[in-house]
């Protein structure tokens, strides 16, 4: 483990920071400029936050316009380096907060972002061309251990890897899920009509898959880095013209820079940087907190996309396991559904409208998705509870995936909100999924 000591030109790491900074702050004042704020965060009564953090609910309301101009602000003081160390732990805090607090628009890429955020708050990243560097006595350093490099490699690695094994499934492969994803693209200008040919879905498929699976291993070795380079441009381009995620197909192009030999991120972007001293020996020893910090997390990234495999029913059915393992891009699911609840004490049942307590992007997502079900189920209770009535609460949905006829998805028998939410095992109350009813009928 010698190599990872090892000084090397921190031109690389210096140059995301700045990127870096530039690109979230963007995001945050651009989630205020564009609404997202508001309808996410300011117009909802209450939120679907992550299970286990309720706790985060007072934060919900206009103050979460000044949440959101403050973590923009830590963006800008982490891209000029100016008390770097505090901004980007102060903002690390705030974004995870801000992600678990409310997941009716969920991403991977925001996870992704707490995970990079979490990654910087360790790195000599204010090193050189920094505010805090100018304010150092020891000045600017040149160079940072090569261990900075693999942690963002291998994080990388992790998640391109495991979003292109996801997409080997049948409605990714068949084509069935890209017609539809592409399907609400028509009227796109110049290209609307192209992304509807059968051609288009095809080459979407295999470049999806092969780009995830290749990616890393072809920038990382030289003679394929240029080209991989180019194919990374397409490919986050054409995502983020035809999807419009925001920052993460740039922060994604910026995250590159580590893959490059670090005297031509140099002589690229510090082309008057003072010419690089000798490389020093490394002096440097890893401590075994350091080993063993790195080690612990690195497997929570290799296990926790595995989970699914352990919880009963196809994931794609059930959503078990689905967040925080990078199944990017891979289905679209919506529903109808109808709450009743009864009243314990008089026996009489009420159904409820959901227009009176939820958003409409609230209600799609709590009409498709086992967890939102689950949660607004508790809400009702809850909201009964203050009024002095034990309740139960009862569902019946439907839910519709990648365009395909609608199923009956839960046991209208179950009392929703007497039932226990654990993340790491099958709901009995969410019904078998299409295929296994069909062959359990043949069976019978």
């Amino acid at each position: 483990m010698a190599f990872l000591t090892r000084p090397m030109d921190n031109s690389p790491l210096i140059i995301f920071r700045i990127f870096f900074g530039l690109l979230i702050s963007l995001e945050c004042f651009g989630a205020i400029a564009t609404g997202w704020v508001r309808t996410n965060l300011v117009e909802p009564v209450f939120t679907f936050n992550f299970i286990g953090f309720d706790w985060l609910q007072p934060l919900v309301g206009p103050q979460m316009y000044v949440y959101f101009t403050l973590m923009g602000i830590l963006g800008i003081c982490i891209l000029i380096g100016y008390k770097y160390r505090f901004s980007m732990i102060a903002f690390t805090m705030l974004w995870s907060g801000a992600y678990f607090l409310q997941k009716t628009s969920y991403n991977n890429h925001y996870y992704l972002l707490i995970l990079l955020s979490f990654i910087m708050c360790f790195l000599p990243a204010n090193k050189a061309y920094a505010w805090d560097a100018r304010k150092s006595a020891q000045g600017e350093s040149q160079f940072m251990p090569e261990y900075v490099k693999w942690i963002i490699v291998s994080q990388l690695f992790i998640v391109y890897t495991y979003a292109a094994i996801a997409k080997l499934y049948g409605d990714w492969l068949d084509l069935i899920f890209i017609e539809y994803l592409l399907r609400g693209k028509s009227d796109y200008p110049v290209i609307g009509e192209l992304l509807q040919t059968r051609g288009m879905h095809r080459t979407m498929a295999v470049y999806g898959i092969l780009f995830d699976l290749l990616v890393v291993p072809a920038l990382l070795w030289k003679p394929t880095r240029t080209i991989a380079f180019a194919f990374s441009v397409i490919f986050h381009l054409f995502n983020s013209i035809v999807f419009q995620i925001g920052i993460f197909p740039y922060l994604s192009l910026a995250l590159t820079v580590f893959f490059f030999e670090p005297q031509t991120i140099r002589k690229l972007f510090f082309p008057k940087r003072a010419r690089l001293p000798e490389v020093p020996q490394s002096t440097l020893r890893l401590s075994n907190l350091f080993i063993w910090g790195w080690g612990i997390y690195f497997v929570i990234q290799l296990v926790l996309p595995l989970r699914h495999h352990l919880i009963q029913g196809d994931v794609l059915w059930t959503e078990e396991g689905h967040r925080l393992s990078w199944r990017m891009m891979l289905r679209s699911r919506s529903g109808t559904i109808h709450f009743e609840v009864e009243d314990k004490e008089a026996g009489s049942r009420t159904v409820v409208n959901l227009s009176g307590f939820l958003t409409q992007k609230q209600q799609y997502r709590v009409a498709a998705y086992p967890d939102f079900i689950w949660q607004f189920a508790q809400h009702l209770k809850k909201i009964y509870a203050e009024q002095g009535k034990d309740v139960a609460v009862y569902a019946k949905a439907k839910i519709r995936i990648n365009g395909k006829p609608a199923q009956e998805f839960v046991d209208t028998r179950v009392d929703l909100a007497s039932e226990p939410w654990d993340p790491f095992r099958h709901h009995h109350w969410i019904l078998p999924s299409p295929l296994k009813r069909m062959d359990r009928a043949a069976q019978e």
